[in-house]
This record gives structure tokens, C-alpha cells and sequence, in this order.
């Protein structure tokens, strides 16, 4: 009896990776159609823009680029990613364009 206990949750927790297994792939996919999706947008309204004659400024963000004058780096990575929801690579690369553009 004890066997086939044992062998029951051996197969359940298996049952229970394989379907974790293929949530995963599902929510790749969706975030790969989605990506794909916002990049075709993406084009046709820089094309739009382009078509109207329209220049997007390009936004800005005060508290980092005062930041990045007192070179206080980790901080100013830290408050764009709070203003922009951006993760740590895009927040640093945007940072250091900030600071180039300000000379820094």
C-alpha cells in the first residue's frame, strides 16, 4: 500500500512539472507574439511620424540628469528605473546616454 502511495506522488509531482513545463512555453510564446506585435506598431507610427513631418521630443528626466551631474550613477540608474518601469540594463544604458549627452 505504502508503494503505491509513494508511486502516486511520484507520478502527481510529475504530472505537476510537466504542466509547469508547458505554462512556460505558453507565456514565452505570448511574450514573443506580443514583443513582435509591438514592434509592427511601433514601425508604422514612426512612419506615420515621418509621413506628417512630426518630431516626438525626446522625453526627459530631470531628478537622473541631476543625478548624473552630482555622478551619483547608482542612484540615478535607480530613479529611472522608478520613473520608467525599466529593468537594470535598459536603466544603465539610458543613464550613461544621459551622460554623454550632458558631457559627463
Amino acid at each position: 500500500m505504502e508503494i503505491l502511495m509513494s508511486v502516486s506522488v511520484v507520478v502527481l509531482l510529475l504530472g505537476l512539472v510537466a504542466l509547469a513545463l508547458s505554462a512556460s512555453g505558453t507565456i514565452r510564446r505570448e511574450q514573443h507574439r506580443t514583443a513582435v506585435r509591438l514592434a509592427a506598431v511601433e514601425r508604422k507610427l514612426d512612419a506615420m511620424l515621418a509621413h506628417v513631418g512630426a518630431v516626438v521630443p525626446e522625453a526627459t528626466y530631470p531628478a537622473v540628469e541631476e543625478l548624473v551631474r552630482r555622478q551619483r550613477v547608482v542612484e540615478a540608474v535607480r530613479a529611472y528605473r522608478e520613473e520608467t518601469g525599466a529593468d537594470l540594463l535598459t536603466a544603465k544604458q539610458a543613464v550613461d546616454a544621459i551622460a554623454a549627452r550632458l558631457g559627463r
